[in-house]
């Protein structure tokens, strides 16, 4: 395993690739948890 580490399957997606859209995934779901938590407290001190 870690011979092939540099040499990544066209076919497969590396384990790189999956992180990276793991944490765009991360990220949108928290902004949109703030906002929406943002959204709520100034309706609620509205």
């Amino acid at each position: 395993m870690a011979t092939k580490a540099n040499h990544s399957a066209p076919r497969r997606k590396s384990k790189r690739e999956k992180k990276q859209k793991l944490a765009v995934y991360i990220m949108i779901i928290a902004m949109l948890l703030s906002s929406i938590t943002a959204g709520l407290a100034y309706f609620i001190n509205l």
